[in-house]
Formats: structure tokens, C-alpha cells, sequence
């Protein structure tokens, strides 16, 4: 069964999952792909062979050829047509975040259970295979309880300033990836956040009163403590690590690098840096994160990144953000 598929938003990460969805998922066929900038829609058509371009997503929403749509637009934009889409009977997928509004985000997932459609969010570290790996660890009961979460979260370089202006800051942009993972690893519900944050990096983040350097501690009901360390530039590479201690052992994810290989000379033992961002580190879990997604409409499956996933993260996120400015412990429960 093929998945006619219409893309919304033809920027970085929306011609990411186009080039994936046109080479690397048997499934799915893109028939339709939109972006405000037509020229850009234009062109990634013409790249991969698809039939229409437009500037306008309602010729998406309007083409009964198509089941789901792939929304990959500016986050403000997320939650109006995810609306949209569940009242055109679509299928959706959408990249993180829904919204940075509690009441805007609840009012998207309302349309979409009303409409009875499929909804994933795109949480694709989730697809990871290290992840998952450690995910198995816990469930299978080889590491025992888990009793510490260590997640390392750092990019290679800082955004420019007008991306980090609209960007929510750093607890609902860059950290929010960690929250998901954090829930994704541990069984339990989370409970309290604690946020601290820092300008170390440049005064930009000053300036657009956000912080370029983070730590977060989030205690789950459990008694389980994870610790989320954030940096916007690692000079090195994007350093992605994971540990979870547990009352029988621990497992440890490593960063990937180009090659596994290590030279030995009077200098030292020299390994590769990290592969320098997101895109090359987490090429395999954006496709098959796709392929999840038109597996749950083929197949009338529950997605795995369901709309209450991308929800949680979001109040986690916000809390985050409280806690860091007004310098204490913050329960969910606080912020909703």
C-alpha cells in the first residue's frame, strides 16, 4: 500500500525528510510539496521529481489524492495547520515543537481526535539506535531500576541571533529533545524540574534573554534523578552521550564519528571528533522515524510519537524555563 504524501515547508529540515520520503521510504509518494517561498518548493520538486509545487498548503489540504501531510513549517505555524489537516481528514506528521502555548497545542490535538486522524511528532531521537538500546537495557531489567539518567546535549555552533529571537529559548529549542528522551528511558512521571543557565558562549543570548549553557535536574515520581547538561558550542563536534546507572549496572552511549578507527603515535592515541551536527548524527533515525510513520497509516497502527508526547515536553520545557528565572524547583503540576 502507498501513502500519498503533500510536504509543508521546503527549509532545512523539510527537504530532509522530502529527500528521505522520495528515496529512502518504499511506501510513501510525494505528490505535493509547499513553502511560503514558492521558488523554494519549486526547487525541491524539481530535485526529486515531484509533481506540483505551491506556494499555498491548501492545495495540499485540498488534494483528495493525498492522505497525510509532513508539516515542516515555522513553529508558529505548527498547531494552525495541524487544525487544518485534521479537518481535511489528513494524517499528519509534525516536527517539534506543536506550539509554545499549552492552550494553542491543546486545541490542535483537540481537532486532530476529533477528526480520528493519526498524528506523530517528530521526536526522531527516539529512533536512535543507541537509544533504543539503552531503552532495552532498562526494560529488559539488565541494569536493574534505573537510579541516574545523564543526558549530554551540545551543538557545534551557537544559531545566528534571529533564529534564537523566535526560538522559544534554550529549554523549549534545544532541550526539549532531552526531555523527550528523558520520558522515553524512564517509566515513571516526572515530577519537578530544576533549571539553571548561564552566558558563556556569546551576548547574544544576553540579549534575547536566553542562556547558551544549561544544566537541568528532573526528579520522576520514582525517585529516579536525571541530569540534562546543555551547551550551544562544543568546539569539537556535537557531543551526544547518554548514561543510565541502574541498581544492577549502567549502559553508556558514545558519540558517533565518521570512522571507528584509532591512530597511536609519540603524540598521543587520536580518534575521530563527533559527526559536527544533527543532520549527520541523526540521518538513520529521521528515516526510520518515516517509515514508522507511514507504517501506523498502512497498517492502522498507534504511532509511536504520539500527540501527547509532543505536548509533555513543551510543559517540561516551560517549567524549565520558570525555574531557571525565578531560581528554584518547579512541579509540573505548576504549569499544567
Amino acid at each position: 500500500m502507498t501513502i500519498n504524501i503533500g510536504v509543508i515547508g521546503a527549509g532545512r529540515i523539510g527537504k530532509l525528510h522530502t529527500e528521505n520520503l522520495v528515496m529512502r521510504v518504499p511506501d510513501a509518494t510525494v505528490l505535493m510539496v509547499a513553502d511560503v517561498i514558492e521558488d523554494a518548493a519549486k526547487d525541491l520538486a524539481a530535485r526529486l521529481n515531484i509533481p506540483q509545487a505551491t506556494s499555498d498548503h491548501h492545495d495540499i489540504l485540498n488534494n483528495p489524492d493525498i492522505d497525510a501531510v509532513v508539516i515542516c513549517s515555522a513553529t508558529a505555524t505548527h498547531a494552525p495547520i495541524m487544525t487544518e489537516a485534521a479537518q481535511a481528514r489528513k494524517h499528519i506528521f509534525c516536527e517539534k515543537p506543536i506550539d509554545l502555548s499549552l492552550d494553542k497545542i491543546d486545541a490542535a490535538l483537540a481537532a486532530v481526535d476529533e477528526a480520528g486522524v493519526k498524528l506523530q511528532i517528530g521526536f526522531n531521537r527516539r529512533f536512535d539506535v543507541n537509544a533504543r538500546a539503552i531503552r532495552e537495557a532498562i526494560v529488559s531489567g539488565r541494569i536493574g531500576a534505573p537510579h541516574i539518567l545523564q543526558i549530554t546535549s551540545r551543538d557545534p555552533a551557537p544559531p545566528s541571533e534571529d533564529y534564537v529571537k523566535v526560538s522559544g529559548g534554550i529549554f523549549l529549542d534545544m532541550t526539549i529533545h532531552d526531555f523527550d528522551m528523558a520520558r522515553f528511558l524512564i517509566d515513571s512521571s516526572l515530577v519537578e524540574v530544576f533549571a539553571t543557565g548561564s552566558v558563556r558562549i556569546d551576548p547574544m543570548f544576553e540579549r534575547a534573554n536566553d542562556f547558551d549553557t544549561a544544566v537541568i535536574t528532573l526528579r520522576f515520581e520514582d525517585g529516579t534523578i536525571a541530569v540534562i547538561n546543555n551547551s550551544r558550542q562544543a568546539v569539537y563536534g556535537y557531543d551526544q552521550t547518554i548514561e543510565v546507572f541502574g541498581s544492577k549496572g549502567a549502559i553508556h552511549s558514545q558519540n558517533m564519528t565518521p570512522n571507528r578507527t584509532v591512530i597511536s603515535d609519540a603524540d598521543g592515541v587520536h580518534h575521530q571528533k563527533p559527526l559536527y551536527f544533527f543532520l549527520e548524527r541523526y540521518n538513520d533515525s529521521f528515516i526510520a522515524e518515516m517509515n514508522a510513520f507511514i507504517d501506523a497509516i498502512a497498517n492502522d497502527k498507534a504511532t509511536p510519537v504520539t500527540g501527547i508526547d509532543g505536548r509533555a515536553p513543551v510543559v517540561i520545557g516551560l517549567a524549565a524555563t520558570k525555574s531557571a528565572y525565578e531560581n528554584r524547583p518547579v512541579k509540573l503540576s505548576e504549569i499544567g
